[in-house]
């Protein structure tokens, strides 16, 4: 009876190791064939006849660093990072000071405004582009790195749910017995809370970066014409129009390799952080 059992739970085992295998060969191919296009010598987003590249070469990444006069890479990436790095900062205190003050402080609008948020933040954001572009423009910060900022930012207290969840998990008590002891609530958030809250600052962190380094539509909505303040997204994608591809193609994989570097890099070395925001998070509050 018990070989049996044994011997079922093994072929079970055996058929969900078989199953995720698979699932994860077929996640990882796209990653292969991107990096192996990114050194390919032809020209071309297409191999009539063969699989693999028949020559390998480096041209493609000094390409990108050099052949600035079309498609100016780096200017794009500049213009990527420093967006990224200003809206995490601004976006990461919007959501631990939303998150503390719904998890922490009882007033008499606190539920009202929950649900408003929650309602809010089951639109997606491209149904207001066309307003927001247009508000923009009436200020004068169309076409501009700060109206990326702003809005990338502005929004950011709506996801306060998860690292809500995570503060309500520190003990109240420990607030108390500061404010006993004469500091003031932004005092016990400052030196208290935060220090004790690694792991969701990293969560938090990792996710307000990844939305302005990845997104193609607020920019191209609010970038228009303004070839020098494109994003990444943004002018790779005008690497893949009709009258480039074939020239460029082999370097918008490079492009895309070397993007995706970065979040890769903070994903290993955040990982243990990242997971124990996550769960620390998922508590009902």
């Amino acid at each position: 009876m018990k070989n049996s059992i044994k011997a079922r739970r093994r072929f079970g085992n055996g058929v969900v190791y078989v199953v995720l295998a698979a699932l994860g060969l077929l996640w990882i191919s796209p990653i292969v064939y991107l990096v192996i296009s990114s050194f390919r010598a032809e020209k071309g987003s297409f191999l009539d006849g063969y699989i693999m590249p028949r020559g390998y070469t480096l041209d493609n990444y000094v390409r990108l660093f050099t052949d600035t006069d079309q498609f100016n890479y780096p200017r794009w990436f500049l213009n990527t990072f420093v967006v990224a790095v200003c809206s995490c900062i601004i976006s990461t205190l919007f959501v631990l000071m939303v998150a503390y003050a719904l998890s922490r402080l009882r007033f008499k609008m606190r539920r009202p405004i929950m649900n408003i948020a929650l309602v809010l933040g089951m639109f997606p954001g491209f149904m207001s582009m066309i307003a927001i572009y247009h508000l923009l423009k009436v200020i004068n910060l169309d076409k501009t790195l700060v109206a990326l900022v702003l809005v990338y930012s502005a929004g950011a207290g709506l996801t306060y749910y998860i690292t809500k969840g995570f503060f309500d998990t520190i003990p109240k008590a420990m607030d108390e017995a500061a404010i006993l002891d004469g500091a003031t609530r932004f005092q016990v958030f400052w030196k208290i809370t935060i220090p004790m809250s690694k792991p969701i600052i990293t969560y938090t962190v990792l996710t307000t970066f990844m939305a302005p380094w990845l997104d193609y539509i607020m920019a191209s909505v609010i970038m228009k014409d303004n070839y020098q303040n494109y994003t990444i997204a943004l002018g790779m994608y005008r690497m893949l129009e009709r009258e480039s591809i074939y020239e460029w193609y082999t370097a918008f994989c490079a492009g895309a390799v070397i993007v995706g570097i970065p979040i890769a890099i903070l994903f290993i070395v955040m990982q243990r952080y990242y997971v124990e925001g996550v769960t620390g998070g998922s508590v009902k509050g």
